[in-house]
């Protein structure tokens, strides 16, 4: 089984204005969360935003990602002010891209590659792509508890991204969020007869958790967490 986080009162902040006091005062140091939702839901922004917190504050961050190219990822995070390329050159900021068909080697070296280098806080964008590599189910969900399970025995703090269709639930191979300490879902969706972009704190172990939808706004400086929550359920 993975290991277990434990709140000893050590919570880091995500970033994220607004998104704190929903999960209890930030995120569990050595916590794994699942960043999940549909295609333009702002899920790595989410993630750059959560490192870029990190940066500012003197840690080391890691952002691996199965998709885009560093430099697509740095040019994202440009549009908001974050100079991820001047953090790449210092070393504070592991910013690489692996080859979905090379997962192996990632969950056998990147528990010690953490350790050695002292990082803190690290992105995985997104785990969606290892079912290009694993056709079989029950293989694309062994992979993952094993990646989840480096992370966490690692000590850093993780987001994990997956990205799903709304219909299909909150993860693509449905072991994601039993696995991982939390669960933010980010969505678009009409309500009210207003269209916009909501967040859902489904999980989070350890934590006394605000329920509901809450508006996500995208603004010049980031992603933001509305103060009103919507008082609907999820159907």
């Amino acid at each position: 089984m993975p290991k277990k986080v434990q709140d000893t009162g050590g919570r880091i902040k995500s970033g994220i204005p607004g998104l704190d006091k929903l999960i209890g005062g930030g995120f569990i140091k050595g916590s794994s969360i699942l960043v999940t939702g549909s295609t333009g839901t702002g899920k790595t922004i989410f993630c750059c935003q959560f490192l870029w917190e990190g940066l500012q504050n003197g840690e080391r961050c890691m952002y691996i990602t199965f998709e885009e190219l560093p430099e697509e990822i740095k040019a994202d995070a440009e549009v908001f002010g974050w100079d991820f390329d001047k953090y790449d050159k210092s070393g504070k900021l592991t910013l690489t891209f692996k080859d979905p068909f090379q997962t192996t080697d990632i969950t056998t070296r990147l528990e010690n590659e953490i350790r050695q280098t002292g990082i803190s806080r690290v992105v995985v964008d997104s785990t969606s792509l290892l079912g290009l590599y694993f056709k079989n189910p029950h293989d694309i969900r062994r992979e993952l508890y094993k990646l989840i399970s480096a992370l966490k025995a690692s000590g850093a703090t993780s987001l994990l991204t997956a990205e799903v269709p709304e219909e299909d639930g909150i993860s693509r191979f449905g072991v994601e969020e039993y696995v991982t300490d939390g669960v933010i879902y980010l969505h678009y969706t009409g309500i009210g007869g207003e269209e916009g972009s909501h967040l859902q704190v489904r999980k989070m172990r350890r934590s006394k958790i605000e329920k509901g939808f809450y508006p996500l706004l995208f603004t010049k400086n980031g992603l933001k967490v509305g103060k009103e929550g919507i008082s609907v359920l999820m159907k």
